[in-house]
């Protein structure tokens, strides 16, 4: 509803009267209709007017078609602010998702019966709450929604929005997961001039609370995130150079690294076509089937190899010809061993080497000292047998596998007595300090330098941070929900936030504020929106919707981003 001015020429003169329209749907299309005629009204009365028709209808729409500004007497003493809410993170999250057109992309694919909560809307609230303060379901339409500005910038009532209605929701989103994949590969493509030639593939774990009895991908495997105890799914991501996410893929959670690699081939494939990519993989991925899979459709690779792949090239380990990269990283070019479409590309790391050596070290030391209070307790009769000392030394070892074979170690009962003896592995030893900080890549891109080779690799490091971002602020971790289409939506809902996130980061990169935005969104979470009542003098009050000026450092921000808040919300502000 809204209010028409009515001008009337009268007796030579022009009266101005005020009426109360309402739109409303007919078979012929919609039609307005005059619910009541006001007759003439100061602004304080048509304000009045304006405000119980959007506590009946529930619409936050302005009422008003004047254009001149009137002015109002106001008791000072009066006025006050009610209702402080989070404004500055929801709307960053608004801008964000029109500026990737995914209001565009949902109203297209997401039908809704009810237009006043549609499935898009519901969308935005979902990613809002995951990428602002990721909690439940439960707790979005308890809390979150009515403690943030989303209700006066998508005009739907707190009431509307509660957890069944959420969870439909996600049952929704989740059918158009490629589809929406693939028009976020071309949107940042437009915005960011984003080049795919290079891809980033990892997989990580992320764990259940609660059985998840009902989920078939829900097994226990080798868990990242240090929780054997727990069933879990693993993830696959595919990140561009940049960090931008490309796709993602769910699998069972006690499936090896490598099991996963033809299906990610296939599916990015299948999506974006087959072009002159590189992908990059950690050594996890390495197996016979993913190498030959690799090289018989002629696509181009840079992987990590095992440890025990440096044997191979112990020679060039110790001689020299290594190229300096950076302070403290050294590489060299080796050829295949029994190819020649490959080349290993041997590195060493100062840094790495301190570290690896302090480790080694404090196995051995560990070890020893526990062999020594074994041989003790031999001597006072304690152990008695060569079973129970074989029995201790099992269990020592099992606990510092990493030293186990630097030693020589011998039980013996001599006259009644057990006595324990040891000694270190001279060549085990050597090998030890010599591959210390080294690490071996392999690729089959033979017109790259060591050097270029290496900058490529370590780049797997983008999806790690994705990782931890996902896992930590964006609480992928740990999953509550049991059935297996729920968790794959809530793990959905995460990417897309996760894609907010990399999105601003660009935005942030091209403002020369850095590519990572955490604290540009903490300083963006000042802003709050409040009610300002103004009591006018003739009873009605007038409350009005203002959002906090930004101070100094944040207008500056704000202004480099090309981010412009609004100061009062007089509209609805629809996506």
């Amino acid at each position: 509803m809204f209010l028409r001015r009515i001008c009337v020429n009268k007796d030579g003169k022009s009266h101005h009267y005020w009426a109360l329209v309402e739109s409303h749907r007919t078979a012929a299309g919609p039609r307005q209709r005059v619910v009541a005629y006001l007759g003439e009204m100061d602004t304080a009365g048509r304000l009045g007017v304006q405000q119980a028709a959007q506590k009946r209808s529930g619409h936050q729409t302005s009422l008003l078609e004047d254009t001149k500004p009137e002015w109002v007497e106001v008791n000072v003493k009066g006025v006050r602010t009610e209702r402080p809410r989070r404004f500055g993170e929801v709307w960053l999250v608004l801008e964000l998702w029109k500026k990737l057109q995914l209001d565009q992309f949902f109203d297209q694919v997401l039908s809704s019966p009810r237009p006043q909560v549609s499935w898009a809307h519901l969308a935005v609230i979902l990613v809002a709450a995951r990428f602002c303060e990721p909690k439940s379901e439960l707790h979005i339409a308890e809390h979150f929604y009515s403690d943030t500005a989303l209700a006066d910038l998508l005009g739907i009532p707190a009431y509307a929005i509660y957890d069944n209605r959420l969870y439909r929701a996600l049952d929704k989103l989740l059918l158009h997961k490629e589809a929406l994949q693939k028009h976020l590969k071309e949107r940042f493509g437009e915005l960011f001039q984003i080049q795919y030639d290079l891809l980033l593939y990892d997989v990580t774990s992320t764990y259940f609370e609660g059985e998840a009895a009902k989920n078939p991908q829900a097994k226990r495997g080798h868990s990242r995130d240090h929780r054997p105890d727990c069933k879990q799914v693993c993830i696959a991501l595919v990140v561009t150079k940049e960090g931008i996410p490309l796709g993602y893929e769910v699998f069972a959670g006690n499936t090896h690294d490598s099991k996963t690699v033809e299906k990610i081939l296939e599916k990015i494939e299948k999506l974006y076509g087959k072009s002159d990519r590189i992908w990059i993989m950690d050594r996890g991925m390495i197996s016979p089937h993913n190498l030959k899979l690799l090289r018989t459709e002629e696509r181009r690779y840079i992987m990590g190899t095992p440890k025990s792949a440096l044997k191979k090239f112990e020679a060039e380990l110790r001689s020299g010809d290594w190229k300096k990269v950076r302070d403290h990283l050294e590489v060299k070019l080796c050829s295949s061993p029994g190819s020649e479409d490959e080349v290993f590309i041997l590195c060493r790391s100062t840094d790495r080497q301190v570290k690896e050596k302090a480790i080694h070290d404090r196995f051995i030391t560990r070890v020893e000292d526990g062999l020594r209070r074994l041989q003790k307790s031999c001597v006072a009769g304690r152990v008695d047998s060569v079973q129970l000392a074989e029995r201790r030394l099992g269990r020592l070892l099992e606990r510092h596998r990493r030293a186990a074979k630097f030693f020589d170690i011998a039980i013996t009962a001599n006259n009644g007595v057990v006595q324990v003896t040891w000694s270190l592995r001279q060549p085990e030893q050597d090998w030890a300090r010599l591959s210390e900080g080294c690490y071996a890549l392999r690729s089959n891109i033979k017109e790259w330098t060591p050097e270029e080779l290496w900058q490529a690799y370590i780049q797997l490091t983008d999806v790690e941070a994705a990782f931890r971002l996902q896992k930590d602020d964006l609480r992928l971790r740990p999953i509550w929900h049991q059935k297996e289409n729920r968790v794959q939506a809530h793990i959905f809902v995460c990417f897309l936030a996760y894609v907010l996130w990399k999105c601003f980061g660009q935005m942030c990169k091209q403002a020369e504020l850095g590519h990572e935005p955490r604290k540009v969104i903490q300083e963006i979470k000042k802003l709050q929106l409040s009610d300002v009542v103004l009591p006018t003098k003739s009873g009605v009050d007038l409350r009005l919707r203002c959002v906090s000026i930004p101070d100094s450092d944040l207008a500056i921000l704000l202004h480099k981003l090309k981010l412009k808040p609004p100061t009062r919300l007089t509209q609805n502000l629809n996506l």
